[in-house]
């Protein structure tokens, strides 16, 4: 296989040059310059949020906004830092640092281009959709709680980032509760709930934004009240192109670090991953197109691993501004790139309007946000259907919030698996028959079978992998079994290691004793995998047969052996 066949990278973006004409340009900048407007207050939200600060949450959006769109396998996909990543990008601060928050993203960054190399793209998106939701509700459950500081203009310097412990000294501080402050946030929840209905076009969180800053300005100026901190008494103010730099390891080795932060940027990667992909799917049905989801990964990986190195945060698609780019008329990555300009146009020119962004006023365009990730109507709608995914959604959502997403991911992973694996076990069956059998046909009549003296059925219905293997065999060695033994596969779709081993033990004991051993209705595929090991020769290649009726006849000419 040649190498340029082995790899799967064609970005979207020189494709769709290649017929690009003045009529898609010109709704491509409109499309963009909206979202850059949509993405201005997100994108400082997030990055105060996530722990760093507003040109860190601006930068991120630019420069990974710009290396998604010109290298990513969708269209219309709008990359940047996103809600998800808060509650991660948080606690990796709070144990390891901005320089460990650095190497696990560029650590992220080059795992997304390996897996799309790989070709995982198609693969990530049959992740369980109980554990998608659950951990997309718990981050937003996370995210309403980070709010309440902001919100309430409690002022606590230091919150702790445990959930319990975070609400505990939220409700230890009411005393403290700023009503100035919590007037603008509740005001800003109603006005970006409440926008969409007056006009489509013009974002909610912007509205919110101008507005609530124009009244804290009237409020500090003609009435005095200047307790509503802003973005400007908090945090460095954007002011320029953010410099090259190295992330800092500190005293320990490059292998000590890596090994530290690589559960931290397994995380990133898996929910940039499944977050992105899903992201592409939905927009994919919108515009009826279809997304090179391993082009995705090697794009979104790209941009991992360069924002970084400018002070940027773990980047991926966003879902809400794709949609945003969509509804406006943007049809190709030209969108997502003008919509990196506008937003470097504020990172270099509007810093100081920046600055007197209100706090309580992002806090209730974060709490929005959490609230429309929340998925709080597919959570009530999935509790009607069966028990095992709803055990699952609870069981991620509740680790996510109470512990991280990594050990929700993992547990989840773990307990869909086992779900999944006990629902297969219940649905294959094993049956032993005697003296006849019934025989089914598809639109024909049902035919019944008489089966030799001296033997016995065993017929397997349903793949034939470790969990039903040692079933076989433990239910085989509990028998005082006939001297012919035929094991019916007809219905076996698959066979795994395990099976095929605990078939050699089952054949090895038989033929020990004495017994015969027939295969019969065995599919090609599990044929194959029959002959590689080795097990037709222990059989005998005559006793290896397509059809059960064929069985039953060898079967037959066996018998006369033991009646003599």
């Amino acid at each position: 296989m040649k190498l340029r066949s082995a790899i799967q990278f064609r970005p979207k973006f020189f494709e769709t040059l290649r017929s690009y004409d003045r009529e898609l340009f010109s709704r491509d900048v409109m499309a963009g310059i909206i979202v850059g407007i949509v993405a201005i207050p997100l994108a400082i939200a997030f990055g105060i949020a996530s722990g760093v600060g507003p040109t860190e949450g601006l930068v991120t959006a630019i420069i990974a906004g710009l290396l998604i769109s010109v290298f990513g396998g969708s269209k219309v996909q709008i990359g940047g830092p996103t809600g998800a990543f808060i509650v991660i990008i948080y606690g990796i601060i709070q144990q390891y640092g901005l320089g460990g928050l650095a190497v696990a993203t560029v650590m992220a960054g080059v795992i997304l281009i390996l897996m799309g190399l790989f070709r995982f793209g198609t693969i990530i998106k049959f992740m369980p959709y109980p554990i998608i939701v659950g951990f997309t509700g718990g981050i937003a459950i996370t995210i309403f709680s980070t709010q309440m500081n902001d919100l309430f203009g409690l002022g606590i310097e230091q919150v702790p980032a445990n959930f319990i412990d975070k609400w505990i000294c939220y409700f230890r501080h009411l005393d403290r509760i700023d009503w100035w402050a919590f007037a603008v946030g509740a005001a800003s929840i109603l006005i970006i709930r409440y926008t969409p209905r007056l006009s489509k076009k013009i974002p909610g969180s912007l509205a919110a934004i101008v507005l609530m800053t124009l009244v804290c300005w009237l409020l500090k100026h003609f009435a005095g009240v200047d307790s509503i901190r802003t973005i400007g008494d908090l945090y460095e103010l954007p002011s320029g192109l953010p410099a090259f730099r190295l992330p800092s390891l500190g005293e320990a080795s490059f292998y000590e670090t890596v090994v530290r932060l690589l559960p931290v940027a397994f995380t990133i990667a898996m929910l940039g991953a499944i977050e992105s992909l899903l992201s592409a799917m939905v927009a994919d049905g919108v515009i009826g197109d279809r997304h090179d989801s391993n082009t995705e990964l090697i794009g979104q990986g790209i941009a991992n691993v360069v924002v970084p190195f400018f002070g940027g945060i773990p980047a991926t698609g966003a879902i809400a501004r794709t949609m945003a780019n969509i509804n406006n008329g943007g049809r190709t990555p030209v969108a997502g790139i003008v919509h990196t300009v506008v937003l470097l146009m504020v990172l270099l020119f509007l810093g100081g309007l920046v600055g007197a962004i209100p706090m309580p006023c992002l806090a209730g365009v974060l709490i929005m946000v959490a609230y429309n990730m929340s998925g709080w109507r597919t959570i009530r709608s999935m509790c009607r259907l069966e028990m095992s995914g709803t055990v699952v959604l609870f069981t991620t959502l509740l680790l996510t919030v109470i512990f991280d997403l990594t050990i929700a991911i993992e547990v989840g992973l773990v307990l869909a698996i086992g779900l999944f694996l006990k629902r297969i076990m219940e649905s294959t069956h094993i049956s032993v028959l005697h003296d006849e059998m019934e025989i089914h046909h598809d639109g024909e009549r049902d035919e019944r079978l008489v089966i030799p003296a001296h033997t016995e059925v065993y017929e397997i219905e349903g793949p034939f992998f470790f969990g039903i293997a040692t079933k076989f065999e433990e239910m085989a060695r509990m028998r005082d079994a006939e001297p012919i033994r035929i094991v019916r596969m007809r219905k076996v779709s698959f066979i795994d290691a395990t099976g095929l081993h605990n078939l050699e033990i089952f054949i090895t004991a038989s033929l020990r004793q004495g017994q015969r051993i027939i295969l019969s209705g065995v599919h090609a595929a599990v044929r194959t995998e029959i002959e590689r090991s080795g097990l037709i020769e222990l059989v005998g290649e005559e006793n290896v047969l397509d059809h059960i009726h064929k069985a039953i006849k060898r079967a037959e000419e066996l018998s006369k052996e033991f009646d003599r």
